[in-house]
């Protein structure tokens, strides 16, 4: 049975993708300590990030599979030791965060964590385990073998989100109970794009389906304001943003943000 704690908040529920990774003070800094706590700063308590496990086991988290892209240094993360990838600066200045330092960090937080190579997956469980955080984590992938693999080893103690059979399993059911099914009851949530193309995936109809199985909709990545109120409208149930500033106004403005508030000044 998945956790009933981790999507117990009022929703709907506003998610820091990579940390916020395009809001102007931290650009270039994804996926860093200095992104998390800026959304933490902000207010955010839903923190989306990704894993990977270096050669020597540690659980890191990094988007990519290789350095190149985000760091001053290259080479695959699988292939190199933890020592090494400390010597990797994500924007010339941040270190890559290990999962353990996130959550040491931010002990009021939840993550959302998607799983991006196999070693993970055994890793990711064994951390959830030893430190009974199972109500802070809802862990997904876009692999069905790598969730599925996630699912056995936890016995169902984890939440998880849909896989990509799984959504269009949803996607494509005229009913509900013919999605539940489908998934056998499995996914916590579905976690998808607004749209592949022109073809419309979070439609009002996905979103009924959807919530009459009791399952959640999120979706990613939403920077554009309209964009943002057109689903919030829709009903979905959870946004991940790049832009934590431009999702914590339109909630705000709608009176449906429920992260923190800073402290007033001077206290």
């Amino acid at each position: 049975m998945n956790s009933p704690h981790y999507l117990d908040s009022p929703r709907p529920l506003a998610f820091a993708h990579r940390g916020g990774a395009y809001h102007p003070e931290i650009e270039g800094l994804e996926n860093t300590m200095a992104a998390f706590t800026h959304a933490v700063d902000l207010g955010y308590t839903y923190l989306e990030t990704d894993v990977h496990v270096t050669s020597d086991g540690v659980l890191l988290a990094f988007h990519d599979t290789v350095l190149d892209r985000v760091t001053d240094r290259t080479g695959s993360i699988a292939d190199t030791t933890y020592d090494e990838v400390q010597q990797a600066l994500i924007g010339g200045r941040e270190p890559v965060p290990t999962l353990a330092e996130l959550f040491d960090a931010f002990p009021g937080a939840r993550f959302n964590i998607d799983l991006k190579s196999e070693g993970s997956v055994e890793a990711l469980a064994a951390f959830i385990e030893e430190r009974q955080a199972w109500h802070r984590v809802l862990v997904g992938s876009f692999s069905g073998r790598r969730m599925g693999a996630f699912r056995r080893r936890t016995a169902g103690r984890v939440a998880t989100s849909a896989h990509p059979l799984e959504v269009v399993a949803f996607v494509l059911s005229p009913s509900a109970r013919l999605a539940r099914l489908l998934t056998r009851g499995r996914p916590l949530a579905l976690q998808v794009p607004h749209r592949r193309g022109r073809f419309v995936v979070v439609s009002p109809g996905l979103v009924r389906r959807a919530h009459a199985a009791g399952v959640q909709v999120h979706v990613w990545t939403i920077d554009d304001p309209i964009e943002m109120n057109t689903l919030l409208d829709r009903g979905v149930d959870g946004i991940m943003t790049d832009r934590t500033d431009i999702l914590r106004d339109v909630l705000r403005d709608r009176g449906q943000w429920h992260g923190s508030e800073p402290a007033p000044e001077g206290d």
